[in-house]
Order: structure tokens, then C-alpha cells, then sequence
């Protein structure tokens, strides 16, 4: 079972695909897939319509994990409604702390994005004007779907997570690195900077320690690795989170990236006309023609 939400920017509606891709009018259970469908049961709720056949056919499915609009023309968007808070993990893999320049972190380096960077898996993502070093970040993203603070054990703070999409943390490394000057919210808080999508897919339908994740810059592969090399995993993330912060429904968490980043000086950072592919196992690819540059 995965969600999505179809419809054009700001005004899409929620469908939910059986093991075959095949397409579910969400409409009778809920108007969104957000925080408040999630807390109310309504995974659980929508897999009990699906299994008793009380959902309408759409008539459609989708032929492959990274179509960039359904059969009938709509806008594929991002799978979950804006989020309250975008909560990011830096540096949760080995090899990418290293190819930083850093060394593995000890305890899970934390930060904000702000909740106006979220975007749609296959909208244009714009350059900054200024931007000189803006680089991509396949990432796995779950979703909470209980509010959760001061956790206190590791199975409280897994039954936290609601399920997981794929994400892009599109990242000004300039803005965010060096100087006095640098500083990570500036370098991960631009205009669509987090296309999230195309599907959510509840947790109980995947081993989010497991999964095989890989972007694509022109054709040309750029990361290739898997969650199983996470330094925190992700019940020690979110019971280290509520420690400090009140987890809330429909809250989004990004896990952190594998090497294969432009920051580790082996490839070019993002130019006007690049086209960049993300992936993680059984949450499908997205894709976004970047980067046209804006002006101001």
C-alpha cells in the first residue's frame, strides 16, 4: 500500500495504490494525508476500506515507481501535506562524515529546515541567484504519526513513526559551511529545496533499516548506498529528538545522506540545466529539472 496526493499545487487530493500500483479515491476517509489522518488511525483505517473493497477504482495505475504524472495527466505532488516542522540528521552516515571532512559524529548532529521549502517529487527546483556550490542529498524521510515527547524507551520511540517517503535536501554549501558566516539553516532553508515523494508508505511495510538509496545527476550515478549504514538508527533518532523537542503528527524527519555528494570535491555541483534522479527502494524516484536559475 502507498499514498500519494494528485492534483496541482495546493490543491491535491489523496489516493492510495494497492501492491499493484493501481489507483484508490482517498476522498470518503480524509481530505489530506497530514498529521491529524495519521494520529487518528488512519493507516490502519484505509488498509481495512482497501481490503473490503469500499474504495472507489480510479480506473488507473501507475506503470513504474517514478512516473511523473498519472495515467490521466494530473500532477503527481508531494505524498504528505506541508509539514508543521522539517527536522533534519546530519552526517548519519560514515563515509559521508568523512568525505566532509569530518569525523563520525558521536551523538546525532541535529537541525530545522524551514516548512516552506517542502516541494513536489518532480517540480523545477531553482538555483539561487547567488548560489555557487548547491548540491543534492538523496535521503530517507519518515513521518510522525503520534505525538511524542521525552521518550522513554527504543519500541516508544519506533511505534512514533508513521512511515517513510524519499527526499532531496538540496543544500547551498556555500551559505552553509565556511567562515564566520556559515551556518547550516542558511544553507538548507531555499525556496524548494525539499521535493518529498511520490509515495508514502507506512512502516509496517518496510525495514526503513534496509533500504537501497541512489541519485542520479544527467544520467550518471552519484550515490549509491543503503540505510543499513546509518550511525543512529532511526528509533535512537527519534527518542533522542523528544528529548529536546515536542515530535508532533505529520512532523518530517530526514535521516541524512550517503557519500556521493558534490561537497566531497568528486563531482561538479548543480548548473543551470542539470537534471537530477532520486531513489530509495520501495518509495520511488523522483525527479526534478533543476535548476533553472532565478533571478532577483
Amino acid at each position: 500500500m502507498k499514498f500519494l496526493r494528485v492534483g496541482n499545487p495546493g490543491e491535491e487530493r489523496p489516493v492510495v495504490l494497492d501492491e499493484t500500483l493501481r489507483a484508490y479515491d482517498l476522498a470518503p476517509l480524509t481530505a489530506q494525508i497530514d498529521g491529524a489522518f495519521l494520529a487518528s488511525g488512519g493507516i490502519e483505517r484505509t488498509r481495512a476500506a482497501l481490503d473490503a473493497g469500499e474504495l472507489e477504482d480510479l480506473g488507473w495505475r501507475l506503470e513504474d515507481s517514478g512516473a511523473e504524472k498519472t495515467p490521466t495527466g494530473e500532477r503527481i505532488g508531494a505524498p504528505i501535506s506541508r509539514p508543521g516542522n522539517i527536522i533534519c540528521i546530519g552526517m548519519n552516515y560514515a563515509a559521508h562524515a568523512r568525505e566532509s571532512g569530518a569525523e563520525p559524529p558521536q551523538i546525532p548532529v541535529v537541525f530545522l529546515k524551514p516548512a516552506n521549502t517542502f516541494a513536489g517529487p518532480y517540480d523545477s527546483a531553482p538555483i539561487p541567484p547567488d548560489a555557487r556550490k548547491y548540491d543534492w542529498e538523496v535521503e530517507l524521510g519518515f513521518v510522525i504519526g503520534r505525538e511524542t515527547s521525552y521518550a522513554a524507551s527504543r519500541e516508544e520511540a519506533a511505534a512514533a513513526i508513521a512511515g517513510y517517503v524519499v527526499a532531496n535536501d538540496l543544500s547551498e554549501r556555500a551559505y552553509q559551511l565556511p567562515g564566520e558566516a556559515g551556518q547550516w539553516t542558511k544553507g538548507k532553508s531555499l525556496p524548494a529545496s525539499t521535493p518529498v515523494g511520490p509515495f508514502f508508505v507506512p512502516a509496517d511495510e518496510v525495514d526503513g533499516h534496509d533500504l537501497a538509496c541512489r541519485s542520479w545527476i544527467n544520467g550518471e550515478v552519484r550515490q549509491d548506498s543503503s540505510t543499513a549504514d546509518f550511525i543512529f538508527d532511526l528509533p535512537s533518532i527519534v527518542e533522542h529528538l523528544s528529548q529536546y523537542m515536542l515530535l508532533e503528527p505529520g512532523d518530517l524527519v530526514l535521516t541524512g545522506t550517503p557519500e556521493g555528494v558534490a561537497l566531497s570535491g568528486r563531482f561538479a555541483y548543480l548548473s543551470h540545466g542539470d537534471v537530477g534522479e532520486f531513489e530509495i527502494e520501495h518509495l520511488g524516484r523522483q525527479r526534478q529539472d533543476y535548476f533553472q536559475k532565478i533571478t532577483r
